[in-house]
């Protein structure tokens, strides 16, 4: 029984994390409207949750290393549900509300990250590959999901009660942890020299990994951004209908990352040519829509490209966690959080800027993904001769 829920207690880490920003979408009108903001502070209220996530995220890896992945885990979540509480009990005061906003995102950095650190310790082998695939599988049911909970809730109570979610599911977690987990222990402490000599070591091929990861994430959530713009002004779609069509790229991400989770096991060259696979099938459709503009061809290359990035994802996660040893699996995997969750951050940022523009912003989302596919073809060569990844 342990084993069955195990996999779905961890997996409601990365949907926690995910709903944070994705299930206000639809209601920030409805903030900004009882806050009295003006819709400028939309990106505040989004950014308040995401720069302190981006910057708590490499502690807590460092921490858990040393205290345990559940007692971090803990400490997060327990954080999570202050923060909610000031966001429900807000007294209509904007100050009070962004407090609550920081302290959700400051626990939201144990969420995701420490998932992954946490599987990475409690599986090996086929089982480790498959539940990092199940991780992304929880991921993008949350990036589906999390927009239509916003918009029904709103319907059903005030936008503030919504926030109740995040308790709700962070007790959930909790006693699934207890229940399921025995209290990991502590390591050494981390000082710089150790650090470094984990770079030292392993930077050829973490930093092109990070990089990968992060630009993906940039994309993907820049594109999400472009899309709900681009779909309700050019093509009229609203409602439920715009919230509908997100299920067709995002999807195709899902399933790709289950089937890829699923098949990776052990073999190290197979998540290789999958990895290559999902660069070169995210990067042609994207660069196919600097030539065609039409809503069906937008959405057709979207659900291509978005499932090659559901290649890519599962195995970078395998590689990341299996290239280093259990004692310093928690600052690695935290910092490759980070650069995750920066790259989801200044996606719709830097969509925004670019939309403006969209041919020239598909030629440089192109670039992107050939920047991807160029980090891959060096991080090929450089493998040559060096010791195996344990996965």
């Amino acid at each position: 029984m342990r084993e069955k829920l195990l996999p779905f207690v961890i997996g409601l880490l990365p949907i926690l994390m995910v709903l944070g920003n994705s299930m206000l979408i639809p209601i920030l009108p409805d903030i900004e409207e009882d806050l009295h903001l003006g819709s400028r502070w939309s990106g505040f209220i989004l950014s308040s949750f995401t720069i302190p996530a981006a910057l708590v995220i490499p502690f807590t890896g460092i921490l858990s290393d040393r205290y345990g992945r559940k007692r971090l885990i803990g400490i997060s979540l327990w954080i999570m549900i202050l923060g909610s509480i000031l966001c429900i009990f807000n007294g209509g005061l904007i100050s009070l509300f962004m407090l609550g906003r920081g302290l959700q995102g400051v626990g939201a950095a144990g969420t995701m990250p420490l998932a992954m650190a946490l599987i990475g310790d409690l599986y090996q082998g086929e089982e480790r590959s498959r539940m990092l695939g199940s991780l992304e599988v929880f991921n993008g049911i949350g990036k589906v999901a999390a927009p239509l909970i916003g918009a029904t809730l709103a319907q059903l109570v005030l936008w503030d009660q919504s926030f109740w979610v995040f308790p709700v599911i962070s007790f959930v977690i909790l006693v699934g942890l207890r229940q399921t987990v025995e209290s990991t222990k502590g390591f050494r402490k981390l000082d710089v020299k150790a650090f470094s000599a984990v770079f030292r070591s392993k930077g050829r091929l973490l930093i092109p990994l990070y990089v990968i990861g992060g630009t993906g994430l940039f994309l993907l959530f820049g594109i999400l951004f472009y899309l709900s713009y681009h779909i309700e002004n050019t093509f009229h779609i609203d409602g439920f209908f715009k919230g509908f069509s997100f299920i067709f790229p995002l999807g195709a991400m899902t399933i790709c990352s289950y089937w890829c989770g699923k098949r990776l096991k052990t073999d190290e060259e197979l998540g290789w040519t999958y990895l290559k696979c999902g660069l070169i099938t995210m990067s042609l459709p994207l660069g196919l829509l600097i030539f065609f503009s039409s809503l069906g061809s937008l959405m057709f290359f979207l659900t291509i490209s978005f499932g090659g990035l559901g290649l890519t994802l599962p195995v970078i996660n395998t590689f990341i966690t299996g290239s280093v040893s259990e004692q310093e699996r928690g600052m690695v995997v935290s910092l490759y959080g980070a650069v995750r969750f920066g790259g989801v951050a200044l996606g719709p940022v830097a969509f925004g800027v670019w939309r403006q523009d969209p041919a020239q912003m598909y030629i440089i989302t192109f670039g992107f993904t050939l920047m991807n596919i160029l980090l891959f073809a060096l991080l090929s060569v450089r493998r040559k001769g060096e010791a195996r990844i344990e996965i």
